[in-house]
């Protein structure tokens, strides 16, 4: 029987038998050693019979030998020769089938910075804000699947770089590691072994697509900050050529030569001409241009959209510019669509990556109202991806995890010395109706404008501001004064008003060592991914899922890509440097205490 392999299953192809042929018989008196159920197949059954010439021959010893009448044969070899030409066509037939159930979608889902606490808030807030029961759940919930622990290979603490490394390769790295491993060798990634095996490819982010995670899946340096080069081997400059097939999220700047308004690149490199003249990309770079995609009804691969010069403004902020920047899950059915469109005649699928990229830049800057808005937006592109798995006839798997945590979130916070008080206040949270970040824009702006407006029209500008955007009427004048003296530091200040008075605690501005969550819709071999496991182990299923071959990508770049030795000297002593930073910091008198006593209102 013919067999198709996929993912280490033996899934059997239809191959039928031939019925059973009217002049097949037991032979008559035999004695034998083995049942005596001799089958023999028909004249006309050419793939196996030598020739009709041959099976008449056969049929007339055996009626001479058991002494039988020798079957009619068929007068009309036309007939029979129908009769097997239909089986034929229905073998095909059954083995396409078999072929198109093969096919397979994989989303994977990376909510970047979101750790168990960050739920645990957002269901809270949600609960509150809606007016629904305890027991109402996150989509996310439902779809729990086990924990995933982040190290990377420098540090207990991995940055983005490292985590996607882990996600995209397999392969544990060094901090700042763009699909690179410790030896400053390329590691292939799911995405490039995809391409090349037929599949059709997606990056979909909020952030930059230049940044850490979406580079990871289509690009290689040594060192997260080269943006500049990610943008040229997105669009196909790299040495595989062009990997990526659909691109939706922010960070235009790094597309533009820097002789244009925007750019953000220090050099004259057009990178969004390249890829519309020499690679074909069609290019969307506003609102108007991603309405005109039809929500993926109307795309052209490959797509290149660039919604933002850098990041897409934080969900809390972009409900109320809808008519600039598209949303997560809009950039999601519109990547579903058109993926889904692109490969409707394919033996293959395709394989997307989704990115909620904002909620770490929300945990960085400790702000809590920011981040349950970006928590709700990326658990409704979630649902998305499941009701679209749900009503595909194309099998497929989703997995969502996060590389690493920040902000070391808590969803209560006590002061020293205070008595015990176990609650936090989730309609603190309700009420800001912008994040910090946009507020500290809000605020340079003012001052840029209004350079010798009193001290005193200024406090009354930012009273109202708070009153107006985060719902505080009890600012203290220490809050209001450190704003006015510090605008440079006011997206942590606005935000520590919040925290404070929702009573949400942060250990820290960066990451933290946390395991992560990671969720499912379950399906062929997600089981692997059940309890706790290492990031790796959860590449390593994106590989095998699709079947593709890693190991040859990786082969083929390291062949084609010269190292270049000053560059990577520059990073070991620059990776050397940080492995003495936090005691360079307290000899310094750089202790965390120091810093927020700069400007620490309370």
């Amino acid at each position: 029987m013919l067999a198709y392999v996929r993912h280490r299953e033996i899934i059997p192809r239809y191959s039928p038998r031939p019925a059973e042929p009217l002049n097949s018989r037991p032979r008559k008196g035999a004695s034998c050693g083995r049942p005596c159920s001799s089958t023999r197949i028909s004249s006309s059954s050419w793939w196996l019979s030598p020739s009709e010439h041959s099976d008449a021959r056969a049929e007339a010893e055996d009626a001479a030998l058991y002494d039988m009448p020798a079957p009619a044969r068929d007068s009309r070899p036309w007939a029979s020769r129908l009769r097997e030409l239909a089986l034929f066509t229905w073998a095909l037939l059954a083995t396409a089938a078999v072929i198109v159930l093969a096919v397979r979608n994989l989303i994977f889902m990376v909510s970047d910075g979101m750790g168990p606490a960050s739920l645990s808030l957002t269901r809270s807030f949600r609960q509150l804000v809606y007016d629904l029961p305890i027991d109402n759940t996150l989509t996310l919930d439902r779809h729990f699947w086990g924990t995933s622990r982040t190290r990377s290979t420098s540090s207990l603490v991995t940055d983005s770089a490292a985590g996607a490394t882990a996600f995209s390769c397999g392969h544990k790295s060094y901090n700042g590691a763009i699909s690179m491993l410790p030896n400053f060798t390329p590691c292939g990634t799911v995405l490039e072994a995809a391409k090349r095996a037929g599949y059709a490819t997606g990056l979909v982010v909020t952030t930059d697509i230049t940044d850490a995670t979406p580079a990871c899946f289509a690009a290689h340096v040594n060192y997260r900050t080269q943006e500049n080069e990610i943008a040229l081997q997105e669009i196909g400059e790299g040495v595989l050529g062009r990997t990526v097939d659909l691109i939706l999220g922010g960070g235009r700047c790094h597309f533009l030569p820097n002789s244009t308004a925007g750019s953000c690149r220090a050099d004259d490199i057009d990178v969004a001409r390249i890829a519309q003249k020499k690679h074909g990309w069609a290019y969307a770079n506003d609102r108007a241009g991603f309405d005109a995609l039809a929500m993926g009804k109307n795309v052209s691969l490959p797509l290149l959209g660039l919604f933002a010069s850098l990041d897409i403004p934080f969900e809390i902020d972009r409900s109320h510019m809808a008519d600039v920047y598209p949303s997560l899950t809009e950039m999601t059915a519109t990547a579903l669509a058109a993926l889904e469109e692109a490969t409707k005649d394919s033996d293959k699928g395709f394989f997307l990556m989704i990115e909620g990229s904002r909620i770490d830049h929300a945990g960085h800057f400790n702000d809590p109202a920011a981040q349950v808005r970006e928590v709700i937006e990326y658990d409704k592109a979630f649902k998305m991806v499941l009701d679209f798995l749900d009503d595909s006839d194309t099998e497929g798997v989703l997995v969502a995890t996060s590389d690493h945590e920040t902000g070391g979130l808590s969803t209560a916070w006590q002061g020293p010395g205070e008595l015990p008080v176990y609650r936090w206040h989730p309609s603190v949270l309700a009420k800001a109706q912008a994040s910090g970040e946009y507020l500290s824009r809000l605020l340079r702006e003012h001052i840029a404008a209004n350079p010798s407006e009193s001290t005193e029209a200024l406090y009354a500008w930012i009273t109202a501001l708070v009153v107006d955007r985060l719902g505080i009427t009890d600012a203290l004048e220490v809050e209001i004064n450190a704003l006015a003296s510090n605008p440079t530091d006011a997206t942590a200040l606005f935000s520590r008003m919040v925290s404070f008075r929702a009573r949400i605690g942060w250990s820290t501005h960066g990451h933290s060592a946390v395991d992560v969550n990671v969720y499912s819709s379950g399906g062929h071999g997600a089981d692997r991914l059940r309890g706790n496991v290492e990031n790796t182990e959860i590449g390593i299923f994106l590989h095998d899922y699709l079947a593709v071959d890693v190991d040859a990508i990786t082969a083929e770049l390291r062949e084609k890509m010269q190292p270049n030795q000053e560059e990577q000297d520059k990073l070991i002593q620059m990776l050397a440097e940080a492995e003495g930073d936090s005691a360079a910091q307290l000899e310094n008198g750089n202790h965390p205490a120091d810093w927020l006593a700069q400007f620490n209102p309370l």
